[in-house]
């Protein structure tokens, strides 16, 4: 079978075709309740389709994975609540425009916005996956030690001018990742003697929590105040609004494409770097970002599922996940006989071929289902208050239990919610948290990894990092987004009119 034929497959073929619609509609909806992982559907999928055949099985898989990427950012907008991780930057400015009543132009922008950002996904992993995968198998544990300290820097853009609050909020989460067992050496950490805290605490749990419980606690203030209704006269924006922001998707598509190609990262990490970058080139936008700025929709959407294709690069060709999916992937096609990595493009290129098509198909059903049922969807933020609320704590207690079947679960949802009105309260950003927990087990690995490399010598580290290109590249990144934090103008002009008083006087 030649590459063309392998890549129109799922087009030709109506029970794949039909299979990929499924996946693809279970995976938005999935994607959109909180608790119930794109990571979760895909490896119960493996235990129902372990006897059908590969090709059926993929697509089925693909479809969810693509819905879900996508499925995170309508309950992010609508709702305040992050679906899954990679829609947590798309809730900054995503619940400010619904609480405006321009919740349908929020989600069909991010809908064709993710259309986009998938196609650029599609089309590197296409033409430029071996070189994607070279650039990739650079990275030594400092750079991706060096990456997670760049992410964590980055909550200063996300908590609303203030560095020290979003270095706290950050410095929290990296806490919070940490409770269990250590990894490595399997010892205790921060478990202070109970043994309900080995296993860690869930990061769903905790983003359901400072979202979800938090969001309703802080609306009881505001519950007598009148409904918002929604503009959902327009879905499909016109061409002149893509237009204006084709350039800047087209910079994050190229963000998110490389970090999802980075083992171990993803979509989550992928929409943050390409929200702040947004901020950062975005000069005059029409409103202030975290505020119902349409570039802060524009560019986590496009990064997140620029990111999907971008994870499948070092699948396909070097036998490594891109990040949790892409692993049950490759569980999947082990089971199925096929043996992903390097020899995969040349003994079976037919299903290098299919998985691009079958990425195609879904990214197409992605799109027609996004822009339809919405004006079933957006009702939810038009119900009543007194209704809304206790809507919001019952998804957040069925989604908290549902990833581990536990109460514990429940209760650390319960006091994460609590804790994150109370950092609202006092202007604390929860974005931040919800990043240092996922990256925590990043740097954590990574350091230790990079520093018993070195004999534990820094000094030999802070060489390698000198020494390496790629490590000065990130290392010099990591400075400059810190000293862009530090307001040197308003400091000099202080200093200058102390000078010039203590003159005067």
């Amino acid at each position: 079978m030649d590459a063309l034929m392998a890549f129109l497959t799922v087009f030709i073929t109506p029970k794949l075709l039909l299979l990929s619609a499924l996946g693809t509609f279970a995976g938005v909806y999935v994607g959109a309740i909180p608790g119930l992982s794109v990571t979760m559907a895909v490896s119960i999928l493996i235990s129902f389709t372990f006897s059908w055949d590969v090709y059926p099985a993929i697509a089925l898989m693909i479809g969810i994975y693509m819905g879900g990427v996508y499925g995170g950012s309508r309950t992010a907008i609508l709702l305040n609540i992050p679906g899954a991780p990679s829609a947590i930057a798309t809730a900054l400015d995503g619940y400010p425009m619904a609480k405006r009543g321009e919740a349908g132009e929020a989600i069909g922008v991010t809908t064709v916005m993710s259309f986009f950002g998938g196609l650029v996904g599609i089309a590197v992993l296409a033409l430029a996956a071996p070189f994607i995968s070279d650039f990739a198998l650079k990275f030594q544990p400092r750079d991706y030690m060096l990456l997670a300290v760049l992410g964590i820097l980055l909550v200063g853009s996300l908590s609303s001018g203030s560095l020290a609050k979003g270095v706290f909020a950050g410095a929290f989460g990296l806490v919070i990742g940490a409770v269990g067992l250590d990894p490595l050496t399997f010892t205790e950490r921060f478990t202070f003697g109970f043994e309900a805290l080995t296993g860690g605490i869930s990061f769903i749990a905790v983003m359901i929590g400072m979202f979800g419980v938090s969001e309703a606690l802080l609306q009881l203030h505001t519950v007598s105040a009148p409904v918002i209704r929604q503009k959902i006269s327009r879905i499909v924006p016109s061409f002149s609004v893509i237009k204006k922001y084709l350039p800047l998707s087209l910079q994050t598509s190229s963000i998110g494409v490389i970090i999802g190609a980075l083992p171990g990262t993803g979509g989550d990490i992928a929409a943050l770097l390409a929200y702040d970058h947004a901020k950062r080139v975005t000069k005059n936008p029409e409103r202030e970002f975290g505020d119902g700025a349409m570039e802060g929709l524009v560019a986590p959407e496009t990064a997140n599922n620029a990111a999907v294709g971008g994870a499948f690069i070092p699948m396909t060709t070097l036998g490594i996940p891109g990040d949790a999916v892409t692993a049950i992937m490759i569980g999947a096609l082990f089971i199925h006989g096929l043996n992903p990595g390097p020899m995969l493009m040349i003994e079976k290129p037919d299903m290098f071929w299919f998985i691009v098509g079958s990425l195609v198909a879904a990214n197409c059903f992605m799109l027609l289902f996004g822009l339809t049922g919405l004006r079933l969807f957006t009702k939810i933020v038009e119900m009543p208050k007194s209704v809304l609320f206790p809507l919001i704590m019952l998804l957040s207690v069925v989604g908290a239990y549902a990833v581990k079947n536990a109460i514990t679960d429940v209760y650390w949802m319960l006091g994460f919610g609590v804790f994150g009105y109370f950092m609202r309260l006092y202007g604390y950003p929860l974005g931040p948290v919800i990043l240092g927990v996922i990256l925590s087990r990043l740097l954590d690995d990574n350091w230790r990894r990079a520093i018993i490399s070195e004999r534990e010598d820094l000094g030999r580290f802070f060489e390698g990092v000198v020494s390496s290109p790629l490590s000065l590249t990130l290392f010099v990144a990591v400075v400059l987004i810190f000293l862009s934090q530090i307001p040197f103008r308003a400091t000099f002009r202080r200093l200058t009119r102390r000078r010039s008083n203590v003159k005067e006087g």
